[in-house]
């Protein structure tokens, strides 16, 4: 008998280990694909997902303050940095699965479950893109410590979909189309050309990622009759911690639907960009 689509988002949510759950995401993902393209359709379902992932033993978490700080610029500092991505990736796995699992209850037009199901299985290749490149030099995911916050906004919005639309795919998928041409910068000039086509892979795929949370979060202003603009800036205020921070890539946010006035209000001066 065929899982729902919420017990298959849970399944991958209680794998620990960073691989296996992965390959467990993108096999649910193709079992989704499959029925659609067939003219089937998996029932959605509803379920009772964990709070927190199950994550693997290694790496250790750590308070943002204290993960080790390494220069970009040596062989550690890169790794160090393709860690730091191979994190986020795996977090992203999770947070996909998590919106479907989390809120099946909420009626969404089809489109919703197909648009997340891709963003978790792009997320899945990106892991595993970025692992394949520690293993290149010699490293692991799980070789030095990582960020514990990850999560905090996936537990913050864990009963408000749209919260959870304006903060994770709007505010931090987001942030990663500011800084990653900067990464892939620091790649090229090392001459590691498969970092440099794995982040080229995550940059392209990451703008369609933010695309999907605007859509979905407009959508549902739509439907209550509400100022998106408005109550973006309310959500965020409430349940992302700090201002966002410039300089912010104007071009690929407003190709992910994001214009200038969501964003630049909160920063620290909170003057809207000329």
């Amino acid at each position: 008998m065929t899982k729902t689509l919420t017990e298959m988002a849970t399944e991958v949510l209680t794998c620990g280990d960073g691989r296996a759950k992965t390959e467990l995401s993108r096999k649910h993902a193709k079992t989704w694909f499959d029925a659609r393209k067939a003219g089937e359709v998996i029932p959605v379902g509803t379920a009772n997902p964990p709070l927190q992932p199950a994550r693997p033993e290694k790496p250790e978490l750590l308070d943002p303050r204290d993960v080790p700080r390494r220069r970009p610029g040596s062989l550690q500092g890169r790794i160090a940095l393709l860690h730091a991505v191979a994190h986020i990736e795996l977090n992203a796995v999770d947070l996909h699965w998590d919106i479907i699992a989390r809120f099946g209850h909420v009626p969404f037009p089809i489109g919703f479950y197909d648009d997340w199901v891709k963003s978790a299985d792009e997320e899945s290749k990106h892991f595993n893109l970025i692992c394949d490149c520690l293993e290149r030099l010699g490293s692991h995911y799980g070789a030095m410590p990582a960020h514990a916050g990850m999560w905090r906004a996936a537990e913050d919005t864990a009963e408000d979909i749209m919260g959870r639309l304006a903060v994770v795919p709007m505010v931090l998928e987001a942030r990663g189309l500011d800084v990653t041409p900067g990464m892939i910068e620091i790649f090229r000039k090392a001459k590691d050309d498969d970092a440099v086509a794995a982040l080229e892979v995550i940059y392209g795929e990451e703008v369609g990622h933010v695309a999907f949370g605007s859509k979905w979060f407009h959508f549902l202003c739509g439907r209550e009759n509400l100022d998106p603009k408005d109550v973006f800036h309310e959500l965020v205020r409430k349940y992302f911690h700090g201002a966002l921070k410039p300089p912010f890539n104007e071009e690929k946010r407003a190709e992910a639907g994001i214009p200038p006035d969501f964003y630049w209000p909160l920063t620290e001066t909170g003057a809207v960009a000329d």
